[in-house]
């Protein structure tokens, strides 16, 4: 292999030291396994929780969706055993990029690098306009009028997104510590009002609208070129017409719902930040998902319970009440008042989701920039607080810009997905090639307190095979989009990437 192969793999041992000793781009530990479990229940449990299972119930899956969730909790628990393992093989920043990069090459590690750019722009940047959309909603129930936007030179501009990131990044750049303080306070208000709406709902429940369990599928009959495009690119390979509900239904809602897991790469990317993290980043990833799973399956059995899959979907219900939501079954049941309640709780949750985006989207460019694929002078931290400051702005601005200025960035919400779920696939597949490199001598890795995934490789193969197949069941616009960003991406790679990294010029 030559020196400047685009496979080329960077050294363990050489990547932990120079995190260690370079001080002009080092991170400071200060996290345990409390805050890691509550960064994740911060960035996965927001407004989402009380819209995405509704979505999935009244146009995927029907009464369903419970599985779809625990199909989605279970290919993410096979997951996160994976990362489990190299975060404490690996301790350091950039989740599935560095993974990637120290056992199948710097090109894949670029891609999905590059990838998870993409991922938490637009999941910061969405949530940051949902975060502005449910305020100005909760404003007009109060005042009767909702918040109106800034107009300069006759463009619009939306300000509550631009305050919180604003907001929340003079916080991330005073200290992750700090950051992750104020973000507990928000998630244990936001799991009191959540346990709340699934008490309250569940005095309405009727069972009778669990059944039929998984409703039978059904063909889109006046399918347009807009629903091909919709359409799961796994059913179009087989030539189905566009259709929803029966089993791949479930599988579709699963891809859909997986969404409500993406904060698990935003926690590991902070394993260069946490004290003792062999114990504390798998510790913090399985408090976090249980914690996860158990809100998400509690709203979705009681949301299923109220009302029918059909009545939530219908064109009726849409035009009286809205998009399906929690709050649509409640409305529904003339308990108005509950819809309140949920707004203040989508309010509490959107805010602290904004924060761990805009972590977890800092860790993964300061690692690229670190080793040279994105420019060094990023990677600088600040001499006081020992955090990439210089990113953390820059960042701020490109989500401001996206929230406050595209009317319908919270249509690209699925290729959140999509980024996930590639992540997922590269760090599953990449636990046999590091546990094959370690046996060819390839790399020495101290045993102590290592975490060791079991069952490899079938375990992490299973996983991997497990996450591309619900790539599968996302939308062919989807993948079309993802399609054109990776290709931009190696294009810069091309022309800047691979000339300036420094796994390759040393």
């Amino acid at each position: 292999m030559s020196e400047r192969s685009i496979f080329r793999v960077k050294n363990v041992q050489e990547s932990i030291l120079e995190a260690e000793n370079d001080g002009e781009r080092k991170l400071k530990r200060s996290l345990n396994a409390f805050n890691l479990a509550m960064l994740a229940v911060s960035i996965s449990v927001g407004a989402g929780i009380f819209t995405i299972g509704a979505q999935a119930i009244s146009g995927y899956a029907g009464p369903s969706t419970i599985i779809a969730f625990l199909i989605a909790a279970g290919v993410c628990a096979l997951a996160t055993l994976c990362y489990a393992e190299f975060a404490t093989v690996l301790p350091l920043t950039g989740t599935a990029y560095s993974y990637s990069y120290h056992t199948l090459g710097e090109i894949v590690a670029w891609i999905i690098g590059w990838d998870l750019i993409l991922e938490f722009l637009l999941a910061t940047s969405c949530i940051a306009k949902y975060f502005s959309i449910y305020l100005s909603s909760f404003v007009q129930t109060i005042t009767g009028s909702p918040i109106q936007p800034l107009v300069i030179a006759g463009l619009p501009i939306d300000l509550p997104p631009l305050f919180l990131i604003a907001i929340f990044s003079f916080l991330l750049v005073r200290g992750t510590k700090l950051s992750t303080n104020v973000n507990t306070v928000f998630v244990i208000i936001k799991i009191a009002i959540i346990l709340f709406v699934i008490f309250l709902g569940a005095f309405f429940i009727n069972p009778q609208n669990y059944t039929p369990f998984i409703p039978a599928a059904e063909p889109i009959t006046d399918a347009t070129a807009s629903d091909v495009l919709e359409q799961p690119l796994f059913s179009m390979l087989l030539g189905n017409f566009p259709s929803k509900f029966g089993v791949l239904g479930i599988f579709s809602a699963a891809s859909l719902v997986i969404f409500a897991f993406l904060g698990f790469e935003a926690i590991v990317s902070t394993a260069e930040e946490t004290k003792n993290p062999k114990k504390n980043v798998p510790l913090g990833m399985g408090i976090g998902l249980g914690i996860i799973t158990v809100l998400y399956v509690g709203v979705t059995t009681v949301l299923a319970g109220m009302v029918s899959y059909a009545d939530l979907g219908s064109a009726e219900t849409v035009a009286q009440y809205g998009s399906p939501s929690l709050s649509t079954a409640f409305k529904m049941h003339d308990v108005t008042w509950a819809s309140v309640v949920i707004d203040i709780g989508a309010i509490i949750g959107l805010i602290s989701v904004v924060m761990v985006g805009m972590l977890g989207f800092t860790r993964i460019v300061f690692a690229m920039s670190r080793d040279g694929l994105l420019p060094r002078a990023l990677s600088v931290t600040s001499k006081k607080y020992q955090t990439p400051a210089r990113i953390q702005i820059i960042i701020s601005i490109l989500c401001v810009l996206i929230a406050c200025l595209f009317q319908n960035a919270m249509d690209l919400a699925e290729m959140i997905n999509i980024g996930t779920l590639s992540a997922f696939i590269v760090v599953c597949f990449s636990i046999p090639a590091l546990r094959r490199m370690e046996r060819k001598g390839k790399i020495d890795i101290a045993s102590e307190g290592r975490f060791r995934v079991p069952f490899s490789p079938v375990l992490p193969i299973l996983s991997g095979g497990i996450c591309l197949w619900l790539t599968l069941n996302l939308s062919n616009l989807t993948w079309l989009r993802f399609v054109i960003w990776l290709a931009i991406g190696l294009v810069i790679y091309a022309i800047y990437g691979y000339k300036n990294s420094r796994n390759v010029n040393e």
